[in-house]
């Protein structure tokens, strides 16, 4: 649980602090993966980023236990992926914008195979645009974003949803697939 850490008493925080960069150390020195200052990573998450496929996680970024997160991927300053999130840059990569949330069990997945009727599935090409999420957006529990979709500052993206088009800013959007059910401005 991330927010635990960034909440730590001055007594607490010395170790912990330790502790991170010791998690962290081990994560860079067995990927392609740069972590900055501040950040918290869950012993327990899965980071991949062999070469070709850097993941660079932003300063005061947290990245929960059991999460998958394979690169390219590029996460802005504050920026937390919850538990058993799956994120995968595909070749086009993922680019995550400042101060972001993304709930548990959300499913990123910038690639996408061919549906040709005359091969197998597993012999379908692969294609990948990759998908790019805006600052201060919230996807929800469960979402799923597809390749090639671009979310909007702002933008919220409700529990369940699968956005398969790209959201504007500040829209609010729901369903499968999903659709604008409001603006976040108009909220209160």
């Amino acid at each position: 649980m991330p927010w635990l850490y960034f909440s730590l008493k001055p007594r607490h925080r010395a170790w912990a602090e330790a502790w991170q960069q010791e998690v962290q150390a081990r994560f860079m020195a067995l990927e392609t993966i740069q972590i900055a200052e501040g950040c918290f990573v869950a012993p327990e998450a899965r980071l991949f980023a062999e070469l070709g496929r850097t993941l660079v996680i932003g300063p005061g970024s947290s990245i929960a236990a059991d999460t998958f997160l394979h690169g390219p991927a590029v996460l802005g300053r504050g920026v937390s992926i919850n538990a058993r999130a799956s994120l995968d840059g595909g070749a086009g990569g993922i680019h995550i914008g400042d101060g972001t949330r993304i709930a548990t069990g959300a499913a990123l997945y910038a690639f996408n195979h061919g549906l040709a009727p005359d091969r197998p599935i597993r012999e379908q090409p692969v294609t990948s645009r990759g998908i790019r999420v805006g600052a201060d957006v919230w996807i929800g529990a469960n979402a799923g974003i597809t390749d090639g979709v671009t979310v909007g500052d702002h933008a919220v993206v409700g529990m369940g949803a699968v956005v398969t088009r790209d959201v504007p800013a500040w829209a609010i959007v729901a369903g499968v697939p999903a659709r604008v059910v409001g603006d976040r401005r108009e909220k209160r």
